[in-house]
């Protein structure tokens, strides 16, 4: 989806104007610089910005960038005090995007010292001095408890507190006003909450958090293990060493991703890769294989990426990356019998449809009904056999693993307002929580954790009675939703014990709402198939513009958007989201905290030391 941070950069073009140009670094949205526009002040942006806090020892880049000034002959850089070469041990690369655009950059440092860290960037201009200054904090990850060898971070995308809660009413029921059990994340030792803003927007996609995760810095949407610069190149930008990086090259420890997106999405992507945009699947698909962020284990949906477009891919390249992973050693599976059947010795890759794997929903409950919803692509694993093979592969590391997995249509069903498909998939993520957690019942080394990256608008509303629906259509639907003492308990009925309901249109089922939407028809029952909830306007043809999908529910209540014309979906939140922990140092993960603090308690709980610690090679 296409986000609004245009908006911000124009106000925040205003107060870099306001301030003469010698405010600290400022963000950029959506590949668009705050330095952009013509400043008669020139503007100075430093990268890592302000308030930054850095693992001692973590790797990273370090940029200056000047703005209206036709040279950096005066350039200063000062690291407490002392001139930044010096203090870094490196000369700076100084490069000319424009005329009046310079960088100061200087690769791969660290900052190995814990304690409060002040850059200085100082230049003449016009007989005066103009300067800007930022400040870091670095930190060493001490714990004070039992180290954990294996770390188990578990992405729900977009699985806002709300999201859990329906999943919770439609998975185990509730009788008298009490639910008939709680989900397995609801049943781990520690529980927190964590905000989820980016350093350019309220509002964060999923690169930009699930960077904040495996880095514990901020960035911009779209951008993924990188500070963004005023470069249009997506590969330049200042990069910060990611988790899966530190944990090879500082223990040699295992490292996997699953996700039932495509390989190359945000979430996984932002674990290993550093770009300005998460779009570079192409690109991504091969950094995959650079040896300093090699996963051990890739699993999920983006064949299309690994394959040439002359052979039913999408790679310019005409690269066949499948036969380079197989010659890497690379076990390669396509689906899920292959999966089970596959060794967990040795390095895996499993990739299960072009794209995206089709959602829980489709896959083991429409599919009987409507074979075409996931056409040649039948036998995809579900997340919890995907995580098991995971699991089995990495455990042979004495070194230990960390892994990451995630259900990431949850995000991409709350997008089109499928109400079903994203709860149907919310409790196929709890039931691989659940086997996660007897994993570690033999494993009492492994930290778990488990959490979103950031909200969906979903709202519970009460119920909807589906018994009385039938004949009936637009406002006569919408007065069948009970409130108050009219919302009668759902009656959801899981007879073979599956956690999942056998009828999602039950005699009373959840009603729910959507906080922001674009115009869209709802008549409050299970959509058969995967539809979009609008369509481009046919008589607009010069911009975006989106109104009801007429296919989509015509007899169904209308909904006014309350989102503008050009957004056809509904879009992310920035609420608060929950996190469970369990394990060694999952007290760390109690109270609220910063995405990037996350990031933080990780490397704690596993008394990470990058300063003392490398792997020999």
């Amino acid at each position: 989806m296409k986000n609004r941070s245009t908006r911000m950069t124009a106000l925040l073009l205003t107060l870099v104007t306001a301030l003469g140009g010698t405010s600290p670094s400022l963000a950029f949205a959506e590949g668009v610089s705050v330095n952009q526009e013509v400043s008669t002040a020139p503007v100075i942006t430093i990268l890592p910005i302000d308030g930054a806090a850095i693992l001692a020892g973590q790797k990273l880049d370090f940029q200056v960038e000047v703005t209206g000034l036709s040279s950096t002959e005066t350039l200063q850089v000062l690291v407490n005090g002392k001139d930044a070469s010096l203090y870094f041990g490196k000369k700076p690369a100084i490069t000319h995007t424009t005329k009046d655009r310079s960088e100061y950059t200087i690769r791969d440092i660290s900052f190995n010292t814990p304690g409060q860290i002040t850059i200085q960037a100082l230049s003449k201009h016009k007989g005066k001095t103009i300067s800007t200054t930022v400040n870091y904090n670095v930190y060493q990850a001490i714990g004070d408890g039992k180290k954990a060898k294996n770390v188990i971070l578990m992405v729900g995308d977009g699985m806002s507190a709300n999201i859990r809660t329906a999943a919770r009413v439609v998975s185990k029921g509730m009788q008298q006003g009490k639910f008939n059990g709680w989900l397995e994340m609801e049943k781990m030792e520690s529980l927190g909450m964590v905000t989820t803003s980016g350093m350019d927007s309220i509002v964060t996609d999923s690169a930009n958090s699930a960077s904040a995760y495996a880095t514990g810095h901020k960035t911009a949407v779209n951008a993924e293990g990188v500070y963004p610069n005023n470069t249009p190149d997506p590969f330049d930008d200042p990069k910060v060493e990611n988790i899966i990086e530190l944990l090879k090259r500082t223990r040699g420890m295992s490292t996997g991703l699953v996700t039932t997106a495509d390989i190359t999405d945000a979430t996984p992507a932002a674990m290993a890769n550093h770009t300005r945009s998460r779009y570079e699947s192409e690109f991504i698909a091969k950094s995959y294989l650079d040896p300093i962020h090699r996963p051990d284990v890739l699993l999920g949906g983006g064949r299309e990426w690994f394959l040439p477009a002359s052979d039913g891919g999408k790679r310019k390249d005409q690269i066949n990356l499948i036969d380079t992973y197989k010659k890497e050693g690379y076990s390669y599976v396509t689906n899920a019998s292959e999966l089970n059947q596959a060794s967990a010795n040795g390095k895996l890759l499993g990739l299960f449809r072009p794209g995206n794997m089709n959602v829980y929903f489709d896959r083991e409950y429409t599919q009987p009904n409507n074979p075409d919803i996931v056409g040649d692509y039948k036998d995809q694993p579900t997340l919890m056999e995907m995580t098991s093979k995971a699991l089995n592969v990495l455990d042979n590391n004495q070194n230990g693993f960390f892994l990451m997995v995630e259900s990431a249509s949850i995000d991409k069903q709350a997008h089109t307002m499928d109400m079903e498909r994203v709860l149907w998939d919310t409790i196929e993520f709890d039931q691989t929580v659940g086997l996660v957690k007897d994993y570690v019942l033999k494993h009492p080394d492994t930290l778990v954790i488990v959490t979103a990256d950031h909200g969906h608008s979903m709202t519970l509303n009460g119920t909807f009675s589906v018994k009385d629906a039938s004949g009936k259509s637009g406002d006569e639907l919408r007065e069948l939703i009970g409130t108050y003492a009219d919302s009668k308990f759902p009656t959801y009925v899981d007879a073979d014990g599956d956690g999942f309901p056998d009828k999602p249109d039950t005699d009373w089922k959840l009603a729910i709402g959507w906080g922001n939407h674009p115009d869209y028809n709802d008549n409050y029952l299970t959509n058969p198939k995967p539809i979009s909830p609008t369509i481009q306007d046919p008589t607009v043809t010069d911009k975006s513009w989106y109104i009801a999908n007429p296919d989509k529910d015509p007899d169904g209540v209308h909904y006014n958007g309350n989102l503008p014309h050009d957004e056809g979906q509904e879009v992310h939140t920035f609420d608060d989201v929950p996190i469970n922990a369990s394990g060694p140092g999952s007290s760390l993960f109690n109270g609220y905290m910063d995405n990037t603090e996350v990031f933080r308690k990780i490397m704690t709980a596993l008394q990470l030391d990058p300063v003392k610690e490398q792997v020999k090679k």
